[in-house]
C-alpha cells in the first residue's frame, strides 16, 4: 500500500553517497514530507535509490535494486523512482534506455533538482544540515569532493571529477551543528584526504582543519578514512600524536607494493617510499592502528608480486586490511591498455592467501590486547551484548568489542573504560 507524502531514499555504495541522502532528506524533512532510509519494503509515493558506480559487484547491485523498484512501480505500488548518484553519473543514457520505467535520472552533484522536479523548492539556508542515518553519537563529515589522481584501474575520478576542498569554516559549523545535537565522534572522508587544501588553499590543510576541529568543545573523537601515499600530509601525524580527540587511526589504502605493480598501476609511488612511510608513520605516532586496501589481479600482476606483497604484510603488520580483485572498468586507463589477463579463479585464489595471512596477523593483534583497558564507546545492543568500539575501529568495517547486556548501567552513546578479557579473530570481549 503506497503512502501518500512518504519519501524513501536508499542508500547504496559508501559513506561518502550515505552523506549525500542524508542532506537530501533533511530537504525532505523540511518540506513537511515523511521521510524513510534504507527500509525493507519501500512503500513512499517517491522512492531515491543513490546508486554506486566503482565495480562491477557494486554496479550490479544498484541495477538489480533499480530494477525491483520499478517492478514495484509497474504494479502501482509506488508513484515516482527516481535515481541518482554515481551510477547514473556515469551511465545515464544507457539507464534512461534499458530501464525507462525509471521518472528521472540524475547525477552524483544536481540531486536536488529532485525536489523541483516535484515542484518544490531547495532551502539553500539548510545546505549544512543533514537528517542523519548514523547512530546519534557519531556522523561522516565529507569533507572534499572528487580526486585528481590518475591511478590506472579506477573509475571514480571520471564519475566526480577534479578534487574540490570544502572550506574549514563550512566544516567548523557543520560539526558544532552536529555537537549541538549529540554527535561525539566524526569520520573524516574524501575519495583523498591528502589532497585537502590544495585546490582552495593552495597547500596542504589537513593539519590544520584537524586542530580547528579537534578545538571545538564536545568532538570526543575524529578519525581519518581514504588518505593517499604519494605527497602523504606529515603534519597530521603531530596532531593525531598530541591531541587526545584524534584518534590514533588511518586508513591510508596502499593497493600494492612491488615497484612492477606500483608502476603498472600508475601510483605515483614507490615501494621503497611505501616502507619508509608505514616506518616514520608507526614511529611518530606509537600505538597508531592503521588500515589499508590492497587490489588484487590488476592486468600484468605476477606471483613474485603477491610474494612481494606477503613480505610487505608481515613487515608493516596492519591492523586493519581489506581486498579487493581487479574489475575491467570501462573508460579506465587499464581498460584501455591492458587486458584483463588474469583469470577470476587466480584473482580470488590470491585474494585468499593475503586475507589467510592477514587473518594470522590481526589475530595475534588482538591477543595481545587482553589484559588492557581501553576506552570504548557503546553503538548499539545486539543479543546478548552491548556492541562497541575502540578508538582504533571505524564502524561497518572494523572489529568490536562486544560487553555482556548483563552488566548494569551501560548506556549507548556513551564512553566507557573496558577491561578487555577476550579476543577472537575479530573481534574482542570486554567488561
Amino acid at each position: 500500500m503506497m503512502k501518500k507524502g512518504k519519501v524513501d531514499i536508499i542508500t547504496m555504495g559508501c559513506s561518502k553517497n550515505l552523506v549525500d541522502s542524508e542532506q537530501l532528506m533533511r530537504q525532505f524533512d523540511a518540506l513537511g514530507y515523511k521521510v524513510s532510509h534504507d527500509a525493507e519494503k519501500p512503500d513512499g509515493e517517491v522512492v531515491i535509490v543513490n546508486t554506486c558506480g566503482f565495480i562491477g559487484d557494486a554496479k550490479e547491485e544498484s541495477i538489480n535494486t533499480i530494477l525491483q523498484l520499478a517492478d514495484l512501480k509497474k504494479r502501482r505500488k509506488i508513484e515516482k523512482l527516481y535515481v541518482m548518484g554515481c551510477l547514473s553519473e556515469r551511465y545515464m543514457a544507457d539507464l534512461q534506455q534499458e530501464i525507462p520505467e525509471v521518472d528521472k535520472y540524475f547525477g552524483k552533484f544536481n540531486y536536488n533538482e529532485i525536489l523541483t522536479d516535484l515542484g518544490q523548492e531547495y532551502r539553500a539556508d539548510l545546505r549544512l544540515e543533514r537528517s542523519l542515518t548514523t547512530p546519534a553519537h557519531y556522523a561522516y563529515l565529507k569533507i572534499s569532493e572528487g580526486c585528481n589522481r590518475t591511478c590506472s584501474y579506477c573509475a571514480i575520478p571520471l564519475i566526480t571529477g577534479k578534487h574540490r576542498s570544502r572550506s574549514m569554516d563550512d566544516l567548523e559549523k557543520e560539526v558544532r551543528m552536529l555537537v549541538g545535537k549529540g554527535v561525539k565522534e566524526f569520520h573524516l572522508i574524501a575519495q583523498d584526504l591528502s589532497y585537502y587544501g590544495i585546490d582552495r588553499y593552495k597547500s596542504q590543510k589537513l593539519a590544520e582543519l584537524l586542530e580547528r576541529l579537534s578545538d571545538i568543545p564536545g568532538v570526543e573523537w575524529l578519525r581519518l578514512h581514504y588518505a593517499y601515499p604519494a605527497h602523504f600530509p606529515y603534519e597530521i601525524l603531530k596532531v593525531m600524536r598530541e591531541r587526545e580527540n584524534v584518534c590514533r587511526y588511518l586508513d591510508i589504502a596502499l593497493q600494492h607494493v612491488s615497484d612492477h605493480m606500483l608502476g603498472v598501476m600508475r601510483r605515483n609511488f614507490t615501494k621503497a617510499q611505501t616502507y619508509e612511510l608505514i616506518r616514520r608513520i608507526r614511529e611518530e605516532v606509537p600505538g597508531i592502528h592503521l588500515r589499508t586496501t590492497m587490489l588484487i589481479g590488476h592486468p600484468g600482476e605476477t606471483e613474485e608480486d603477491i610474494d612481494e606483497l606477503k613480505e610487505f604484510l608481515r613487515f608493516a603488520r596492519f591492523e586493519r586490511l581489506g581486498a579487493f580483485t581487479y574489475s575491467h572498468e570501462e573508460s579506465t586507463y587499464a581498460h584501455k591498455h591492458y587486458q584483463d589477463d588474469i583469470p577470476e579463479e587466480v584473482k580470488q585464489q590470491r585474494m585468499d592467501e593475503i586475507m589467510s595471512l592477514q587473518q594470522e596477523i590481526s589475530t595475534e593483534i588482538n591477543q595481545a590486547k587482553v589484559g588492557s583497558t581501553m576506552k570504548v564507546i557503546i553503538d548499539k545492543k545486539d543479543g546478548d551484548y552491548f556492541v562497541g568500539r575502540t578508538e582504533f575501529d571505524s564502524p561497518e568495517v572494523d572489529p568490536e568489542v562486544l560487553i555482556p547486556v548483563d552488566i548494569k548501567g551501560v548506556r549507548i552513546g556513551e564512553f566507557y573504560q573496558a577491561e578487555i578479557v577476550d579476543a577472537a579473530e575479530f573481534d574482542l570481549y570486554g567488561r
